[in-house]
């Protein structure tokens, strides 16, 4: 039978974290993110300082689902209150560089044309790899103060979500290390890391905590990945089905028939409408719009 007639109840989103501790599943991924900020020594504990600003947090919940709908697991994070922060006291530049589309349909299309391996990772609690060069404190998580310092606040050693500066402080974390392995941030987009010796060629793409890594061989690609696995807490998920909204597959076909059109229409009527669809579907193209431009091929050319 399908997965779908075999759902167990989902335990709802608890609106306090009072609820969810009493509810065993969400209790449990709440002491499982508590344990990681612990294994990571994200934070000292320390006596309040007097008039130190400290940042309040609270606790976020979330179903987490896989691609057929099912429930993957429960989801707590611990997330920090940034409207608290002060700017000039625990928190400076912010700015972290985002990829832009234009260059994922690019470099999708390059490895698609050339057949390469394609996999997407996800760094597991990426902000968490963050280190900061400011001093910030904040409150211990709620339902987990210490019971021997009640009072003592958390003087953060590593980033934290939520926090202003948590994406350029993970970003500065990842891409020193991508340079240390010999990859170079490209000019026009530097969350486009490419790496190159002789004929061995690796793009990597970074988007917040999701990456798109592709390689010349799947070898060198493997190669890659256990070395991001062996400096990060991140997993594989395979072969790269979506991202953004884009399916691979799709996105081959798409670009190999709305490319031809365009090119075969120059000028005209026929040219306006294809180019009108490409625009609009480029940034996320589907299998229907894929039969949308095969249903346009006759029209096309009877023009």
């Amino acid at each position: 039978m399908p997965a779908l007639y075999h759902v167990a109840p989902l335990s709802a989103i608890p609106k306090t974290y009072r609820s969810a501790l009493a509810d065993p599943n969400w209790r449990a991924a709440m002491v499982e993110e508590h344990d990681a900020l612990m294994k990571n020594h994200t934070w000292d504990l320390v006596p309040r300082p007097p008039r130190a600003n400290i940042v309040t947090g609270k606790w976020i919940f979330k179903h987490k689902f896989n691609a057929d709908g099912t429930l993957e697991r429960y989801k707590a994070r611990w997330v920090l209150r940034g409207f608290t922060q002060r700017p000039g006291v625990d928190f400076a530049e912010t700015f972290s560089p985002v990829v832009k589309p234009a260059t994922v349909r690019t470099v999708l299309s390059l490895a698609l044309s050339r057949r390469w391996p394609i996999h997407q990772l996800d760094v597991k609690n990426a902000f968490l790899h963050g280190t900061l060069s400011e001093t910030v404190y904040c409150a211990q998580p709620s339902g987990f103060e210490d019971s021997a310092h009640p009072d003592f606040v958390c003087r953060l050693n590593k980033s934290l979500y939520g926090l202003k500066q948590a994406p350029r402080a993970w970003y500065s974390r990842f891409a020193t290390f991508l340079l240390s392995l010999g990859f170079v941030e490209a000019k026009t987009d530097t969350s486009l890391f490419v790496y190159q010796r002789g004929s061995d060629l690796v793009y990597l793409l970074l988007y917040v905590d999701d990456i798109v890594l592709t390689a010349s061989s799947q070898a060198l690609l493997q190669r890659i990945i256990a070395a991001l696995q062996h400096e990060f807490s991140m997993k594989d998920l395979g072969e790269l089905h979506h991202l953004v909204c884009m399916f691979s597959d799709a996105v081959m076909a798409y670009f190999s028939l709305s490319g031809s059109i365009c090119w075969a229409f120059w000028t005209g009527l026929a040219w306006l409408i294809a180019n009108r669809a490409q625009l609009q579907l480029i940034q996320t193209p589907r299998w229907p719009q894929l039969m949308v431009l095969l249903w346009m091929m006759p029209l096309v050319f009877a023009v």
